[in-house]
């Protein structure tokens, strides 16, 4: 069943050019499982919210999708009780971070697995594709460097403020690594934290490049 999920997943994502295609949602199930296994948790639970974490993801959407349409028709059409469909969903509500002011403190061991893998596959070398990608999706330029990073306040803020990519690391990535849960990711995180750090050190480098 979590396979043929999977494979329905890959299905409606395989277009995706934001950064949130199939292959980041197969990375985040990977991560979650690696790291579920090593914590006290239902790793069926893990697995489904994994898989289904960004089908409703308002970054991709201009519709309200707080009940996750998309996420629920797919565990209905695959027997999933009513049980463990609403415990799934609260699970995929909990993963992910909605300002730099904002607690996203999940409040389940599994919605933490979850969380953490999703925020792992945000940072180091493939978070940096995917901001860049992101970025592009949605028409933001590389840098202004005349405008500051924003502490958003609240989620609402987060949604509406207008930012560049470079902006978007300090806004949300380079604050991932101290807001894991698990032992396992903030392992994982100490090179790809320090990857970005690199990144952005050599970005400026050029940018600021003398004639």
């Amino acid at each position: 069943m979590i396979n043929k999920i999977a494979k329905s997943v890959e299905e409606l994502c395989q277009h995706d050019s934001s950064g949130h295609d199939w292959w980041h949602i197969y990375r985040v199930w990977n991560l979650a499982k690696l790291i579920g296994k090593k914590e006290v948790v239902d790793l069926h639970l893990v697995e489904l919210a994994a898989l289904l974490h960004d089908l409703d993801d308002w970054k991709l959407s201009d519709k309200n999708q707080e009940d996750l349409p998309n996420a629920r028709r797919l565990l209905a059409e695959n027997n999933i009780s009513k049980d463990i469909l609403e415990k799934v969903v609260v699970i995929i509500n909990e993963v992910s971070f909605k300002g730099a002011g904002v607690e996203t403190r999940p409040t389940s061991t599994e919605a933490m697995v979850v969380q953490d893998a999703d925020r792992l596959d945000a940072i180091g070398a493939i978070g940096v594709a995917r901001t860049f990608a992101y970025g592009g999706f949605k028409n933001q330029p590389l840098h202004l460097p005349n405008v500051k990073p924003t502490f958003h306040k609240d989620f609402e803020e987060y949604k509406s403020t207008r930012t560049s990519t470079i902006n978007h690391f300090y806004e949300k990535l380079l604050l991932l690594k101290d807001r894991l849960n698990t032992d396992t990711a903030k392992e994982l995180a100490i090179q790809r934290h320090k990857f970005m750090e690199q990144f952005l050190e050599q970005f400026y480098l050029e940018w600021n490049q003398e004639k």
